[in-house]
């Protein structure tokens, strides 16, 4: 048992490699030495990989080797990359950073989770945009409300037809429907 272990620890890692391989036999077009017309019958004819397999392990090696500068502990296999390959090169990176923190099983399936309860944690969360609004905005809107105030008190006869229109349409959806309690749909 022991020395079948060994054997699967040793070579662990392959998938890296391979698809370190293949990315270089792809992009130099080293294919075409061996006289076949594409990578992908290259691949299928020579060594028996499916186009998709191909394509995740390119992309598993991509990810690898984002990964390798912030730490010693890497994905264990090429399902483990999966989760991460269509975030960007820092996204993956701080995921994966947070992932590690969890101490929980590195699995493709904790990695996949762990990455959708983020995703749902961040569409969520409502971002306070209030403190974002500058004075230059609020005063801006309060010049606004002055002068519907005067155009409403007028009776809208120094007001444009269409601007009349507009605001009053603004007043009974905003502002009135809100008074009441009852949000238009809009």
């Amino acid at each position: 048992m022991k020395h079948l272990e060994t054997i699967i620890a040793k070579n662990q890692y392959r998938f890296y490699e391979i698809g370190q391989a293949l990315l270089e036999i792809r992009d130099s077009r080293l294919y075409k030495q061996a006289l076949f017309t594409s990578f992908e019958t290259y691949a299928r004819s020579r060594w028996d990989i499916g186009r998709s397999q191909v394509y995740r392990l390119i992309d598993a090696y991509s990810v690898i080797n984002n990964l390798s500068p912030i730490g010693d502990r890497l994905p264990g296999n090429e399902a483990q990359t999966r989760p991460l390959v269509p975030l960007s090169p820092p996204e993956q990176r701080e995921i994966w950073k947070a992932f590690l923190n969890t101490k929980v099983e590195v699995t493709a399936r904790n990695i996949q989770n762990f990455i959708n309860e983020r995703k749902t944690k961040e569409d969520t969360a409502t971002p306070d945009l209030v403190d974002r609004i500058s004075d230059e905005y609020m005063a801006a809107v309060e010049e606004m409300l002055v002068q519907v105030k005067y155009a409403l008190n007028d009776k809208w006869q120094q007001t444009s037809r269409q601007a009349a229109l507009l605001w009053h349409r603004v007043i009974q959806e905003k502002i009135i429907c809100r008074e009441s309690g009852h949000e238009a749909n809009t």
